[in-house]
């Protein structure tokens, strides 16, 4: 589920729809949650499926780590990637803005984390743009995503939270535990699915961090 102050919009012809916040989102929210509605598809189930339903959910999915593609139910499908993004995915599992979100402005997202099968253009006219988005991204590039995502962890407590109600209590107690420095901080690398692990994932420090 993606946070309720957001609405579907058309960006434009060539990029089709995105979502957009109705109010102010600050950093340190977390914006999107996998409920239980979302549909999970096993890779088997993903190849039964006819071509159609195949790119239909090739487009609008992400893998986790078990390797099962998600699709949301909502809106949150439609969220786009922008190399500069303002929201990215969490080693905790939900979303969560990486700083504040005006009323008004585009969400985005760092697709690099969705275990990509496949190198993917991008052209998301951002001044770090990288042009080609590419299934190791998910180990490159995590030590820096991860500093943004701590940073963004630090007003979490901070903050209104409508989806905290819809995180597991376990990983509840996994995120409290870290914010009062008792337990270790889940790298975004631990979103690189399991089947891959030794090939894709870095090594972790004592803090949980990559390498």
């Amino acid at each position: 589920m993606i946070h309720p102050a957001t609405e579907l919009r058309l960006v434009s012809a060539h990029i089709g729809h995105g979502v957009f916040a109705t109010r102010r989102i600050p950093r340190g929210t977390i914006t999107y949650v996998k409920d239980e509605l979302e549909i999970e598809l096993t890779p088997r189930q993903f190849e039964r499926l006819d071509e159609a339903h195949r790119q239909i959910v090739d487009k609008y999915s992400y893998i986790d780590p078990r390797g099962r593609r998600v699709v949301s139910w909502d809106h949150a499908k439609y969220v786009n990637h922008r190399c500069e993004c303002n929201t990215m995915s969490t080693g905790y599992g939900f979303e969560i803005a990486l700083r504040d979100i005006e009323a008004g402005e585009e969400i985005t997202d760092e697709y690099g984390l969705f275990n990509l099968q496949e190198p993917m253009r991008v052209d998301c006219g951002c001044h770090h743009c990288r042009k080609v988005i590419r299934p190791g991204d998910i180990t490159r590039l995590a030590p820096g995503w991860d500093r943004k995502v701590i940073a963004a962890l630090d007003g979490l407590s901070h903050v209104d939270q409508p989806l905290w109600h819809l995180v597991d209590r376990r990983t509840q107690r996994a995120i409290q535990g870290y914010l009062a420095g008792q337990q270790p901080y889940r790298s975004v690398a631990m979103l690189a699915w399991q089947e891959h692990a030794e090939r894709c994932m870095p090594q972790l420090d004592a803090d949980g961090l990559a390498a």
